[in-house]
């Protein structure tokens, strides 16, 4: 169940960690700590998480490269923390696989419907069939999205994704063959403006075709670049 989840909290100032942890088990979350970015990772990789809290300036390792190598293993889903100021490094984080960002100072309350949200989006076993037909299931030669149970199958196998990565697979494939340029799925599937810092779609088309390619590289083939506008989802000709 969605309040039974098992989160990491990590921030090198123990004022931040405390504040969380206080508000989110409130919620009956389960929460463990982590105080810089070196210990973050370990953590993650060893343990299975429902969500992590990332800061982004830390110590040692900082956010962005958590993420970065955290994203060459796993798919958990990841809020980063940052100050104001540092939208650079926010674009960065999305780059790298970060499914949404909080700016600081942030109410509690704020994060706590964050974090309620993406576990709704993320969640890879609620959702799990418990009838015999899927009831929101899209189906493509080589490509399956089940959005009863958010899985996504390419030739049979099942494709690994993150949360942001899942959505814009999903936004792209309810309209085939339409074309969206960069701005507009920054608007649909990130909901920020970024002011034309247009490579955080480029990134996650990218790192999508990939997990896509290496299970079925006819699905892979479906996300389409249209040279000098932006992205379509194109049903091959069978």
């Amino acid at each position: 169940m969605e309040n039974e989840a098992k989160i990491l909290v990590v921030d090198d100032e123990e004022r931040i960690r405390r504040l969380l942890k206080m508000y989110l088990e409130r919620e009956n979350y389960v929460i463990e700590e982590a105080d810089n970015g070196d210990a973050a990772l370990e953590k993650a990789l060893k343990n299975e998480y429902d969500l992590i809290l990332l800061d982004l300036m830390m110590p040692g390792k900082d956010g962005i490269e958590v993420c970065r190598e955290l994203r060459e293993k796993k798919s958990t889903p990841i809020i980063m923390l940052t100050a104001k100021g540092e939208e650079v490094n926010r674009v960065q984080g999305f780059e790298v696989g970060t499914d949404d960002y909080i700016v600081k100072p942030f109410s509690p309350r704020e994060v706590v419907l964050r974090v309620k949200a993406l576990l709704r989006r993320s969640s890879l076993t609620t959702y799990l069939q418990t009838e015999t037909t899927a009831k929101d299931v899209i189906v493509f030669p080589h490509l399956t999205i089940d959005n009863d149970a958010h899985r996504v199958t390419a030739d049979g196998k099942e494709v690994g994704l993150t949360p942001k990565e899942y959505e814009l697979l999903c936004f792209l494939a309810k309209s085939p063959d339409k074309v969206f340029d960069r701005e507009q799925l920054l608007k649909e599937v990130w909901h920020y403006e970024f002011f034309g810092d247009l490579r955080t779609v480029d990134t996650h088309v990218k790192r999508l075709r990939e997990k896509l390619n290496k299970v079925s590289q006819d699905a892979a083939k479906m996300i389409v670049t249209v040279w000098g506008v932006g992205y379509k989802f194109e049903v091959g000709q069978e």
